[in-house]
């Protein structure tokens, strides 16, 4: 592990303690994948063995980890210290086409610590933000204008916030529901490629690193390829003469 890396393994170890010894939640910031990665490798190593993972809706790539007493019993909404911002244009007919790096750049460009924001979901014309609590007075201030476009910012309930992942479908025929195998349809590319991926530390099964093109699927499987994208794999479809399986992967749009 690098200096980082380590200094991060004993965060999640103290956090872990401060929720045992002191019987109450205590919480990661936002971690990415890689992140998530190193927690789940020393997850045995942790004081407590009650943990779950929540990023402010279910398919969140960003996500919190919160440590739990065991006697400790909260809806998951109230318990994590997670806000939605909904972000849209004061003047919908004159604003840009915003994507999702055009969000990212003017929250970057605030001077806040990436860690205290989650993922970013951009829908039509306005954004769904998911931030730290702690940020929120800061953000719905400070976000008055994506680009060339004047926004305003103002907190979403959580309780009516619902999220529809949009997604594309794809399906083709693989020999196994092996990852290397999977991959090829996920990333329409050849085997040698996906076992690149693989091998560059690119490949996470649901938040894990995979460093083994052996790795099998199962039905629902949340599969992410950095600067790629994140699929689904829906399961398997049909088995063909040949003996090959006919699968089925959601593709996030």
């Amino acid at each position: 592990m690098t200096k980082e890396e380590l200094l991060l393994k004993k965060r999640f170890i103290e956090l872990s303690s401060l929720a045992f010894h002191k019987n109450v939640p205590t919480f990661t910031d936002f971690l990415n994948l890689n992140e998530q990665n190193i927690f789940y490798s020393i997850s045995k190593e942790l004081y407590t063995s009650r943990f779950e993972a929540y990023g402010g809706y279910e398919t969140a790539e960003r996500q919190m980890i919160a440590f739990i007493p065991d006697a400790f019993c909260c809806d998951r909404m109230s318990l994590y210290p997670i806000r939605v911002i909904k972000i849209e244009p004061l003047n919908k007919k004159y604003a840009d086409v915003l994507i999702h790096r055009d969000y990212l750049g003017a929250i970057i460009n605030l001077g806040i610590d990436r860690s205290k924001i989650g993922d970013i979901l951009v829908k039509e014309n306005e954004a769904f933000l998911f931030c730290h609590e702690r940020m929120t007075d800061y953000l719905i201030e400070q976000i008055t204008r994506i680009k060339h476009t004047s926004v305003r910012a103002a907190l979403a309930s959580q309780s009516i916030f619902h999220y529809e992942p949009q997604y594309k479908i794809l399906k083709g025929s693989v020999a196994t529901n092996r990852i290397d195998s999977v991959l090829t349809i996920c990333c329409a590319t050849s085997r040698s490629q996906a076992v690149e991926y693989i091998m560059t530390k690119k490949v996470f099964i649901n938040g894990k690193l995979i460093e083994s093109n052996s790795e099998s699927l199962k039905e629902n499987d949340i599969i992410s390829v950095r600067g790629i994208g994140k699929f689904v794999f829906s399961g398997v479809l049909s088995e063909t003469k040949k003996g090959k399986i006919y699968i089925e992967i959601k593709k996030f749009v």
